[in-house]
């Protein structure tokens, strides 16, 4: 029978997950209303009022550039990041001695401490100019590709110099969450993987990396969250554009939303405020299906237990 601390526990709990939902209500309501005014309004009025709204026939032509410079980059981010972060992760929890692979968790720790403005800073100062001529070899070498065409402008204040800084941003996120969850790889699997006959690798490819997926891919979920929503970092480094361009090397192609608002909200008037907040609608919309859909794999493939 359930004692009284019992239901006090359960309560609380119940508590905190309700609030969660309200919040998550609140901000939704919040931004639905704020935004109204800029989604019920001809994109005429908005080009008068916002000296930088782009020509267009509605609120899209406004919105959809940035949702675009904003997934580019991020996409960009976990592209570098992901296979960097499972390697770190791996050496750690199973090839580097134990002195380095504490010494090393720490720095993983130290380097997701660092605030996003000391990237920003690090990235435009230092970074940048030191690749202007990687990106200049890549668009001689495979400038007849899309992606890689030039002009390259010096310094390269371009999308994929602001994918490889927020993919440093995002690496320690993903490399702690998947130390922690190598580290938790049933013994029983790998020893039994090693008694077979399994070189270290293969031990690690078919014990430790099934177990870990659904921490692997929750770990990309968290980096991807943070890539999404980094404004100071993107606003430092990035020339802004209003296309929708695949040139990661041209400059004055791409914007994020979260820079995007950093950067007008200061001077925008009511209506521009309105339509910087349906940008904020669109990114929370996107954070939300990210996040969703992050659970539904995860959930897929839960089965999977490691041994007892």
């Amino acid at each position: 029978m359930e004692g009284f601390s019992g239901r006090a526990f359960r309560w609380l709990t119940t508590g905190a997950g309700v609030l969660i939902l309200l919040v998550l209500a609140a901000v939704a309501v919040f931004l639905v209303l704020r935004a109204w005014p800029a989604m019920s309004t001809r994109a005429d009025v908005l080009g008068r009022s916002l000296s930088w709204f782009p020509k267009g026939d509605n609120l899209l032509q406004f919105v959809g550039p940035l949702v675009f410079g904003t997934l580019l980059a991020a996409a960009i981010a976990l592209l570098i990041a992901m296979p960097l972060s499972i390697g770190i992760a791996l050496f750690i929890s199973h090839y580097a001695p134990r002195r380095l692979a504490s010494a090393l968790g720490y720095l993983i720790d130290l380097l997701a401490a660092i605030p996003s403005v000391v990237y920003g800073l690090w990235g435009a100062l230092w970074l940048v100019p030191l690749l202007f001529p990687v990106w200049r070899w890549m668009n001689s070498a495979l400038g007849f590709i899309p992606l890689f065409a030039g002009p390259v402008a010096d310094p390269p204040r371009v999308i994929l110099s602001v994918g490889l800084v927020l993919a440093v941003m995002i690496l320690p996120i993903i490399t702690a969450v998947c130390r922690e969850v190598f580290l938790q790889a049933p013994l029983l699997h790998e020893e039994a993987a090693l008694a077979l006959g399994a070189t270290r690798w293969e031990m690690v490819r078919m014990a430790v990396l099934p177990f870990g997926r659904p921490g692997i891919i929750s770990a990309a979920m968290l980096g991807l969250g943070r890539a999404l929503g980094e404004t100071m970092a993107v606003l430092m480094i990035l020339s802004p554009g209003a296309l929708y361009s695949f040139a990661l090397l041209k400059v004055g192609q791409h914007e994020t939303i979260a820079a995007n608002i950093a950067l007008q909200f200061p001077e925008a008037n009511p209506l521009g405020v309105s339509t910087l907040i349906a940008a904020g609608l669109a990114l929370f919309v996107i954070t939300l299906a990210v996040n969703v859909a992050a659970r539904a794999i995860v959930a897929r493939r839960k089965e999977f237990s490691g041994a007892n």
